[in-house]
């Protein structure tokens, strides 16, 4: 018997209006993404945005099993070679830098997560080409989603393709089933064996999450003992949807 949760046709319509108010807000903050501006700055707005359109920051004082403190802020902001879960702060976006903006929405009891990563200003060429592969990893992910395929079909999918490019995949860290709980079964690697794993089935909310990097590095903790970085310093990117698995594909219920 599967241990992922089936969503009912009532609890999807509840998570899509939360994947809308958090597509909606990606969708401003990324606008207000320039140099001189603070992490913390992007913070408040996301948190307020949210407010303002009913929902709730699902990370806003959320507490990890492993982590000693709750974490303070409503949005995840990753630079350069962070991967993910640093808390925004006093630092300032420079020209050429690469931000992740990772921001979970509760609605009505029902979380949907979703991120971004953005470019600051101009970038380099190599960079763009990483933006890229992380988004072209997501888009492969998501047809890859669909009844009869298996959880290993996806991460195989985003290997495959990451490495064809050229990069690697962040292999310590991964997405997640989604709904009542911000993180449910299963685990989803960026990484697999084809046909291997839970097959999926209508009804299975997942959060989808391509992290990549430049270097073949390794995930360790940052200094604010919430973050991840990569061991190597090398350039990250991390892109997420939440989707639904419906009868012949998935729904995504984040799209920007």
């Amino acid at each position: 018997m599967s241990s992922i949760p089936i969503k009912t046709q009532q609890e999807i319509q509840i998570m899509r209006q939360g994947g809308k108010i958090l597509a909606k807000v990606l969708g401003e903050l990324k606008n207000f993404v320039k140099p001189g501006i603070m992490t913390k700055e992007l913070d408040k707005l996301a948190c307020d945005l949210v407010l303002k359109m009913g929902g709730f920051p699902s990370f806003k004082n959320y507490k990890a099993k492993q982590e000693k403190q709750p974490f303070l802020s409503g949005l995840c902001t990753c630079i350069n070679e962070q991967i993910v879960h640093c808390a925004p702060g006093d630092r300032k976006l420079k020209n050429k830098d690469l931000i992740s903006l990772d921001l979970g929405v509760l609605c009505k009891g029902f979380h949907t997560d979703a991120a971004i990563t953005v470019p600051v200003g101009k970038v380099s060429n190599e960079a763009c080409r990483l933006l890229r592969a992380g988004k072209k990893a997501l888009k492969r992910a998501l047809r890859k989603a669909r009844p009869g395929n298996t959880i290993g079909d996806i991460g195989n999918t985003i290997e495959r393709y990451v490495k064809s490019q050229g990069f690697y995949v962040i292999k310590e860290l991964c997405g997640h089933g989604i709904g009542k709980d911000l993180h449910e079964p299963p685990q989803i690697l960026n990484y697999g064996k084809r046909h291997k794993g839970e097959v999926l089935k209508p009804g299975m909310a997942l959060a989808i999450e391509p992290m990549i990097c430049i270097g073949d590095a390794k995930a360790v903790k940052t200094q604010d003992e919430f973050g991840y970085k990569t061991s190597d310093n090398s350039l990250a990117v991390h892109f997420e949807h939440t989707i639904v698995i419906r009868e012949n594909k998935c729904q995504i219920l984040t799209q920007i």
